[in-house]
């Protein structure tokens, strides 16, 4: 139902253009929408903040959060492709907002002044979604060091410092129906053939999701956490590592899913009530062979 009603939001969209019956099919898919998922409604006019929301991934997630009534902050080192999807929601009337903020993740400094802004201009974080990420393609045998510290920095460092700054947030403010989120991967539960540095990255989110569920819930606090862990996603990062012609390569001979099924996931997650907490969704496509 949900797909269905995804698609029906997606066919009653026409760029550029706004009119009342538009506006009636956008109304009927929020409505019919909440009916699929009853809890997103408590999250509306709430703020997120998403992480490397500038493309792939973090872009769906950013982009459906905004279209389901939240007040979404996208980070990214560039942030020129936020605005433009900004711009977008605002002209197709979505029931939140999309606002961007430049900020390099790496950097602990800058990621604290950016929950200060947040903090400043929208009153905090509500919900955390910890999407942003990297990988190399190098064999561990063959690393370079540097690079593997550029990938921990951004993979676990940086989601630790928004997490513990999300939660300060929530508990400043008496909010204990937030949700952190964290973008994990199959390859945070099991080994492969390559990219084993990237591997350990993920299997460092597990624990640490896990880590922060535990002193979440020795304080008493609500707050829930869950990692959505998918398997291959057509994105642009592979096009970026590896050029057009080996991450096309790439794409035939393994079965993938799309970024916006990831979004659904989130929103899965989200969604539940506010005494259930989804520890993990694992996603592939049916395509894969079970291992």
């Amino acid at each position: 139902m949900v797909t269905q009603l995804v698609k029906a939001k997606a066919n009653a969209d026409v760029h550029g253009q706004v009119d009342k019956k538009k506006t009636l099919k956008h109304d009927y898919f929020l409505e019919n929408f909440d009916m699929a998922l009853p809890g997103i409604s408590r999250f509306r006019g709430r703020v997120a903040l998403v992480t490397g929301a500038s493309v792939g991934i973090g872009a769906a997630i950013a982009d459906s959060l905004a279209k389901h009534g939240l007040i979404v902050v996208g980070c990214a080192r560039n942030p020129n492709p936020i605005d433009v999807l900004a711009k977008n929601l605002t002209e197709n009337e979505a029931t939140g907002k999309l606002v961007s903020y430049k900020c390099d993740l790496t950097k602990d400094e800058e990621v604290e002044q950016m929950f200060q802004w947040i903090s400043d201009n929208f009153g905090g974080v509500d919900v955390c979604i910890n999407n942003a990420g990297m990988a190399l393609n190098d064999s561990l045998l063959e690393s370079d060091p540097s690079s593997l510290r550029g990938m921990l920095d951004l993979n676990v460092i940086a989601l630790v410092m928004c997490t513990k700054l999300a939660v300060k947030s929530m508990r400043a403010r008496g909010v204990d129906d937030g949700h952190i989120i964290n973008i994990n991967s199959v390859l945070g539960h099991q080994t492969r053939e390559t990219v084993h540095s990237y591997t350990a990255s993920k299997y460092a989110v597990t624990a640490l999701t896990e880590g922060f569920r535990k002193e979440i819930f020795n304080l008493g606090l609500n707050i829930r956490i869950s990692s959505i862990s998918p398997g291959l996603v057509k994105t642009h990062i592979f096009y970026a590592q590896l050029g057009e012609e080996k991450a096309e390569e790439l794409y035939s001979a393994v079965p993938w899913i799309q970024s916006e099924d990831v979004a659904n996931a989130v929103l899965h997650a989200l969604s539940q009530p506010s005494n259930v907490q989804v520890h993990d969704i694992l996603l592939e496509s049916v395509k894969v062979k079970p291992t």
